[in-house]
């Protein structure tokens, strides 16, 4: 499993209210990365993303630009340990 990776992303900008965590949700079960995105209360929206390392690079390269009316300003990334998640979430 060398080629599974975990990535912690958090979008700043215009992220909420425009569809971000639905978006990345569809995108992740289609791309089989399991994981989670939420919410936050600060206004940034956060989200995991664990499994095959070019599929979770594509949900990383999607939340730099954001869905349709998102505007990212500003994208946080950092590698964690793989955990081993199933499914993927919105929270």
């Amino acid at each position: 499993m060398s080629d599974t990776a975990r990535k912690r992303v958090v979008a700043r900008g215009r992220v909420q209210g425009v569809f971000f965590r639905d978006t990345v949700r569809r995108r992740a079960e289609a791309a089989g990365v399991a994981g989670w995105v939420t919410n936050r209360d600060d206004g940034a929206v956060e989200a995991v993303f664990e499994g095959e390392a070019g599929r979770v690079e594509e949900l990383v390269e999607l939340c730099r630009s954001g869905p349709g009316r998102a505007e990212v300003s500003d994208l946080d990334v950092a590698d964690e340990p793989v955990e081993g998640l199933d499914g993927f979430e919105i929270r």
